[in-house]
């Protein structure tokens, strides 16, 4: 996965390192000449993909694992990636975009904590300003180690991300609905939010059902 700094930092190694030359590639293929070490309009012809092309609804197997109580995070993930910034879910759009535009989308982005990866990770803009949106998945309620993890998500993005792309961060926790929110699970959530309020917005803890054979989100607040 590459972040959306380091592939502007490349193009620009590239526009350096070819003295701001552009190429006309028009319907060529490029290729990456190792004698010259030069990117070259390739001689080839312009292959066309010829695999597997129908849309695929990842949907109707989410719900079914959802009725079953069958683990289901990496179809939740993939519903997520695939939607977001779309009018597929204007709910889901509305709670975690917040009017802003989408840029850049990762997932399972590597965080160098203990091989630890960042499930959904957004950036988007919005009148300017830039949000880095970091979402921890849950396809079961949320519980106090989550906010241990998520904190450090955090510190990775603070020393790694942030230095090279300023911008605020957005954390957010989706997870499954639930009724039995624990006071102490709350307190830890208003802990994280003191803790981190200097560069970081309020932890968004979004939770999700099923309604109308979709998934409809709600946030819950707990403010500081």
């Amino acid at each position: 996965m590459i972040s959306i700094y380091e592939s502007e930092r490349l193009c620009q190694l590239i526009r350096n390192k070819n003295n701001g030359a552009t190429l006309d590639v028009q319907n060529n293929l490029l290729c990456f000449n190792g004698d010259s070490q030069e990117i070259e309009i390739s001689e080839d012809t312009k292959r066309n993909y010829e695999g597997r092309q129908e849309n695929i609804n990842i949907l109707p197997r989410l719900l079914r694992k959802f009725e079953e109580n069958k683990a289901f995070e990496v179809h939740l993930q993939a519903y997520i990636t695939k939607n977001i910034g779309t009018s597929s879910n204007e709910n889901m759009n509305n709670l975690i975009l917040n009017g802003a535009t989408l840029e850049w989308l990762g997932n399972e982005v590597s965080c160098s904590v203990g091989m630890q990866k960042i499930d959904v990770l957004l950036s988007a803009t919005q009148n300017e300003q830039k949000t880095l949106i970091p979402i921890e998945l849950k396809c079961v309620p949320a519980d106090e180690s989550n906010l241990k993890q998520f904190q450090r998500y955090i510190e990775w993005l603070r020393q790694y991300y942030i230095p090279n792309r300023p911008c605020d961060i957005q954390p957010i926790l989706l997870t499954r609905k639930s009724n039995n929110l624990t006071d102490s699970l709350i307190n830890l959530i208003k802990d994280f939010n003191e803790d981190n309020k200097h560069d970081c917005k309020n932890l968004k803890f979004i939770v999700f059902d099923v309604r109308s054979d979709d998934l409809h989100f709600e946030e819950l607040k707990f403010g500081r």
